[in-house]
């Protein structure tokens, strides 16, 4: 049985791909009892995202009358639910929300989109990348006369999407408790994001961030926040903004204090990124940290996903976990009284029809009838 703070929580997610599947698994890591709808067509194939670690898979044709009032009797039973559909999609299918909420009025009904579900855009296909480049945010990555850096997809799928979705779940969840009412949840992925950039453009509202790329405090020109090659190919990154910080920085490095007196003035910021740049090339990443570790100089080094596992402090925390042979990420926050932990593996769709179902109300001659009937899919024996 789960422990974790969402403990008893009963979650409808619909099968998607990125940051709606990537939300129910933070759900699922705290307790929540996550039941996912697959596809009649993906039953019995095999399962790779772990995306899907600790939820149940139901298989359901929602093509069919019966297979969208199968749905239906789980949303009715649903605290919340998660769907990342284009717009229209859900109601054209019967489940939108004005059907889920008569059938479950104090359901939340989270909804993940790039665009959200209104605006000029809001049906038009996009990814992580044209998401945050609508925002301001993809705009301010990268080296100055270089096109902007993709941060991976994790401004807009996973940070402005599936955490803003988790939260908005989770305060809708505690508005429902007093209010005996559920609601709608418009998850843009471009809101997300632009909230993301909330510190920055306060900072150019003040004339202390400027629309040029490398230029700004932190997006590698000053030089005490950026990265440095070492001698052996590897990087170190550092992030020593303040001033008692830097004073220890300087000196590690083996340069002259004196010399790096102006830290805040950007002008001699090239200058001053030159001369660390020259001073770590000359040792490796592993002396380097010899250097600096126990100080409070803010310096790491840059590891790769192979080496990030095997990091002492990480080791220490338990922050990657090997769970069904795969190692991962744990569970984050950390609770003292309800710590969330990793379930089961990710199921293969319709792995759970029969028990899922069953544990959601649904009597046993109901299940194998619509099975027989072909409306739901279940794998032999489950």
């Amino acid at each position: 049985m789960a422990s974790g703070p969402l403990s008893g929580l009963k979650v409808v997610e619909f099968a998607g791909i990125g940051p709606g599947p990537f939300c129910g698994m933070l759900l699922a890591d705290l307790g929540a009892d996550v039941v996912r709808i697959d596809r009649m067509e993906t039953v019995g194939r095999p399962a790779r995202d772990i995306m899907g670690r600790g939820k149940r898979s139901v298989g359901i044709d929602l093509k069919s009358a019966a297979g969208i009032e199968t749905a239906l009797d789980l949303i009715e039973k649903a605290d919340a639910l998660i769907e990342g559909f284009r717009p229209g999609v859900m109601e054209r299918l019967g489940l939108g929300p004005d059907a889920a909420l008569a059938r479950n009025p104090k359901l939340v009904y989270g909804r993940m989109t790039g665009w959200g579900q209104t605006g000029p855009l809001s049906h038009s296909a996009g990814h992580d990348i044209n998401y945050i480049a609508l925002t301001g945010a993809l705009h301010a990555m990268g080296r100055r006369g270089e096109p902007p850096a993709p941060p991976l997809n994790l401004v807009g799928d996973f940070g402005g999407g599936a955490l803003y979705l988790a939260f908005g779940i989770c305060a809708a969840l505690l508005e429902a408790r007093s209010s005996g009412r559920g609601q709608v949840i418009d998850c843009a992925m471009t809101d997300g994001a632009a909230s993301l950039m909330t510190m920055f453009f306060g900072m150019k509202s003040m004339g202390m961030w400027s629309d040029q790329r490398e230029a700004n405090l932190l997006d590698g020109a000053a030089h005490f926040y950026d990265c440095y090659e070492c001698a052996c190919g590897g990087w170190l990154a550092v992030g020593a903004i303040e001033p008692q910080f830097h004073a220890l920085l300087i000196p590690g490095l083996g340069l002259d204090p004196a010399d790096f007196a102006a830290q805040m003035d950007a002008s001699r910021w090239p200058d001053y990124s030159a001369r660390i740049a020259a001073a770590v090339r000359t040792r490796t990443r592993d002396d380097w940290m010899k250097v600096f570790e126990g100080t409070d100089a803010c310096v790491a080094p840059v590891l790769s996903m192979t080496e990030a596992p095997q990091n002492a402090h990480n080791l220490a925390r338990k922050t990657f976990e090997t769970a069904f042979g795969v190692l991962q990420p744990a569970p984050a926050p950390r609770f003292s009284r309800t710590p969330g932990a990793i379930g089961a593996p990710p199921p293969e769709p319709g792995a759970h029809t029969r028990s899922a179902l069953s544990d959601w109300g649904m009597p046993s001659d109901d299940i194998e009838t619509l099975i027989v009937n072909g409306v739901i899919a279940a794998l032999p024996g489950r």
